[in-house]
């Protein structure tokens, strides 16, 4: 059996940080990744999200079980299926969240990971074209660029914002984060820059890594309790590799529980029924499962002044393409969603408890195809939703997908928040600012009215925003999956690095606060090796 120092399963935003951080430290890795390598053209193009959103090569394409939340329906779950995971596909969106999230996982039981604990390996992660202060890096890896032009649609969105009294924000990431303004992406030059662009590729080479892709890990190896290596599928063969010092699980928060499942550590009923040899009894693997449920508000425009008219005629596509090739500025540089807002739609809310993201464009769904009128879109999101899902084994075949069940919706709170945010974007679009923009209403529509109509039209069309987490949790609490360094508890050598060890979800996009959590278990994997 081939050895290594450490054996890494998934090259996603976790992964491959994981990957950088431990080599560059003198230490062998090898990285399995499920999916292929990151060639694809539309996985560089920041407006390739609408391809790959679908993509069935680059794409894991999960769907829930039917959610009673959402009238009985399956929703959609896209999910990264190359280097870089998620972050090879996902919005661009450079977001951390707000300061009392991560004070609250400390609160909770997990000393080392408040804001100002965390704060620092942000910064070491970040290379923002800004420069460098003290909330913000310009020499890491992960690049971050600013939006070029201002657009004339999201500006008036930023001064419908500021009439309804939420003041405009240069900077989500700085010392608050409510407001209106524009996103930063992870882009540089008019390209993404994923984890495997920033972390990965400088290493590529390196004689200490091997990297293999379209190997899809089986089950954690054990020789009593102590992880010693993966065994994975590859090419038709069934393969194992050696970690002479940990295992880490960094496949994300739908697949890295199931995994421990595989490898008999969960729920002791559920591996029973699945007939998976039970190692450690834990019954809150794949519980706790949290996501961003987004509602989507489509207008059609007064004015051609949104990226559907450009995509609508060849003329307005060979423009937009040579503003790419010369600039590389436009719509092919900025992917879909250019303005947000941080809001508060509950009356007392202490801070944020909604966000906005606005894009100069409108489809039936996210990455679908646009429509062919002028239209733009109000996404809106709760912050910190109440309910808790979960997501547990199927079978004992890795190929085959966990059962992923949200529970959207299933609290009065939650429900209270989604009709008061749909409420609000409307608050908004009928600003003096933004109300010459609209032609109408197309959805919810005007007939839509009441709160239960309101309801019912997030129980109808709600959507993920593509943010699952917390189904390996981290706490200091006996029934915790991993503790606060991410040593998964009753094994040995064996930690899990990803989203899936959020306690709670954060207040925003998730994939820089992923990035952080891979820097600070990089951080505390090497120190506990020395």
């Amino acid at each position: 059996m081939e050895e290594f120092d450490y054996v890494i399963i998934g090259a996603g935003s976790a992964g491959c940080v994981l990957a950088r951080r431990l080599v560059d430290a003198g230490s062998t890795v090898c990285l399995l990744e499920a999916g292929p390598k990151d060639r694809s053209i539309w996985i560089h193009l920041p407006i390739g999200y609408g391809k790959t959103m679908w993509h069935p090569r680059f794409n894991w394409r999960f769907e829930t079980e039917p959610d009673p939340g959402m009238n009985g329906r399956r929703i959609y779950w896209p999910r990264g299926k190359t280097l870089g995971g998620s972050s090879a596909i996902n919005g661009l969106i450079y977001i951390r969240g707000q300061r009392e999230d991560y004070d609250g996982w400390a609160a909770a039981g997990n000393p080392g990971w408040s804001f100002s604990e965390v704060l620092p390996y942000f910064v070491k992660s970040e290379n923002n074209e800004r420069g460098a202060d003290n909330l913000h890096g310009a020499s890491g890896p992960l690049c971050v660029s600013d939006i070029g032009a201002k657009d004339e649609l999201v500006e008036a969105l930023v001064a419908g914002a500021q009439e309804l009294g939420i003041p405009r924000n240069p900077d989500f990431n700085g010392v608050a984060q409510e407001g209106a303004g524009y996103y930063q992406l992870n882009t540089r030059r008019g390209l993404r820059c994923s984890t495997a662009v920033g972390y990965l590729r400088p290493i590529r080479r390196d004689p200490k890594l091997s990297i293999r892709t379209g190997a899809l890990a089986s089950r954690i190896l054990f020789e009593g309790r102590r992880a010693k290596g993966v065994a994975y599928s590859r090419n038709g063969g069934q393969h194992e590799v050696k970690a002479r010092r940990e295992v880490i699980l960094a496949a994300g928060a739908l697949q890295s529980p199931q995994l421990l499942q595989l490898s008999g550590i969960g729920p002791a009923d559920l591996l029973t029924e699945t007939g998976v040899p039970l190692l450690h009894a834990s019954r809150e693997v794949g519980e706790n499962l949290q996501d961003h449920l987004q509602f989507r508000l489509i207008y059609r425009c007064t004015r051609p002044i949104t990226t559907n008219d450009q995509l609508s005629s060849l003329v307005g596509r060979v423009r937009i393409g040579l503003q790419w090739l010369l600039s590389r500025s436009g719509p092919l540089a900025v992917g879909i969603n250019q303005g947000g807002i941080f809001a508060r739609a509950l009356p007392h809310s202490p801070r944020p408890d909604v966000q906005f993201h606005c894009a100069t464009l409108s489809a039936d769904m996210a990455g679908g195809k646009v429509h062919e009128f002028s239209g733009f879109t109000l996404s809106v999101c709760q912050l910190r939703p109440e309910s808790r899902g979960f997501v547990r084994l199927r079978s004992r075949d890795p190929a085959e997908a966990p059962a992923m069940q949200p529970r959207y919706l299933s609290t009065e709170f939650d429900r209270r928040t989604a009709i008061a945010a749909i409420k609000l974007a409307r608050s908004l679009v009928a600003t003096r600012a933004v109300r010459p923009y609209v032609a109408e209403e197309r959805k919810p529509g005007p007939g839509i009215v009441t709160d239960d109509e309101l309801l019912e039209f997030a129980r109808n069309t709600g959507a993920t925003i593509f943010h699952p987490s917390g189904t390996c949790r981290m706490g200091s609490d006996p029934d915790a999956v991993v503790d606060p360094r991410l040593r998964v508890k009753g094994v040995e050598s064996l930690r899990v690095v990803d989203a899936s060890i959020m306690p709670t979800l954060v207040s925003g996009n998730t994939n820089a606060g992923v990035v952080m959590i891979a820097e600070k278990a990089s951080d505390m994997i090497l120190e506990e090796a020395r």
